[in-house]
């Protein structure tokens, strides 16, 4: 009787643990730092969101070099996290490896796409709101003349400043772009006295807006653009607020739309693998306009932007995707 007991204490144990494991969600973010004010930041806020929402807590983890990234997603695997939720490319492969270990755990990338069926991949049409705010810094620009200031020099960021500068194009056809890349390793995500550096070289050369998408480097492009009165373009999260009335919008990539609806179905036994891809159509990046910038965004240039918006939508403005042949239509 007594074996019997504990038979049945031990397999109830095992039920409970079974179920808490169901939704026990962790985060790991890319190499930048969790408050980076972009990014890593929205992964934060889309994860809390979820904890205010349901009461259930979560555990994440900041990297600093690209080892750690794929030593953390392991170690929450192994410790019954799920679903796990990793925000970069740079895991791509720790992903591939991890999820191959853990076929009952469900793992998300942000950023890459990893073909396993615990696997769901979520990117971004990030061409399509760089377009948007292309399209705003054409019009706004008195010099003729506009920067870009990217991160790591990958395609994904290529990507942002080809769109980028497609929507400049589109509304002033011989605009001249500057662009920069600040590093080609993890570091280039978090250096802002070089990203400061990268922006006052173009205002020098005319730029009177510059675009960031450089994760905490872009702190200093939009710092370096204020102090010399010139406009800038915030990224991933809406950093508009930072120096109201210098940033004239921001990229809004909705990466915390993408770890709360990876929380919220595995929470409501509705997750799936495979590749979600998020555009202006999905509401996955657009144009922040908000009560920080809406004196530097004229009648026009909201016309402007809200009929990009609506011909990207219908697909009478198609914005090449730099990732498709490496390459920028001129």
């Amino acid at each position: 009787m007594k074996k019997s007991l504990l038979t049945l204490f031990a397999v109830a144990a095992m039920s409970t643990t079974a179920l808490a494991a169901d939704v026990k969600p962790a985060l790991v973010y890319g190499t930048g730092g969790k408050f980076d004010k972009s990014f890593n930041e929205a992964a934060y806020n889309g994860a809390e969101k979820f904890k205010a929402e349901t009461g259930i807590a979560y555990r994440d983890f900041e990297p600093t070099g690209d080892t750690q990234g794929e030593q953390a997603i392991r170690n929450f695997a192994s410790r019954g996290f799920n679903p796990v939720v990793a925000v970069s490319f740079a895991w791509t492969s720790a992903i591939e490896k991890v999820a191959a270990e853990f076929p009952d755990t469900k793992f998300i990338i942000v950023d890459s796409v990893v073909d396993k069926p615990n696997v769901r991949s979520v990117v971004y049409k990030e061409e399509e709101g760089s377009y948007l705010v292309g399209v705003l810094a054409g019009m706004a620009s008195k010099t003729g003349k506009v920067g870009f200031v990217g991160g790591m020099d990958i395609p994904l960021i290529r990507k942002f400043e080809c769109g980028y500068e497609q929507g400049a194009r589109s509304v002033k056809a011989d605009i001249e772009v500057f662009q920069n890349m600040t590093g080609t390793t993890g570091a280039a995500w978090n250096d802002p006295v070089r990203g400061g550096e990268l922006t006052k070289n173009q205002i020098d050369q005319g730029a009177d807006v510059v675009y960031a998408a450089a994760g905490a480097t872009g702190l200093g492009v939009l710092q370096t653009a204020a102090d010399n009165k010139k406009l800038s373009i915030g990224v991933d999260s809406n950093q508009n607020y930072l120096h109201p009335g210098s940033v004239l919008t921001s990229m809004v990539k909705r990466v915390d739309l993408a770890v709360y609806n990876a929380y919220n179905d595995t929470k409501n036994d509705k997750f799936t693998g495979g590749v979600q891809a998020l555009g202006v159509k999905e509401d996955g990046v657009g144009a922040a306009i908000d009560e920080h910038n809406k004196s530097l965004i004229t009648p026009e240039m909201q016309a402007a932007v809200d009929k990009a918006k609506a011909d990207i939508i219908a697909g009478t403005v198609k914005v090449h995707d730099y990732t498709s042949d490496n390459a920028c239509p001129k």
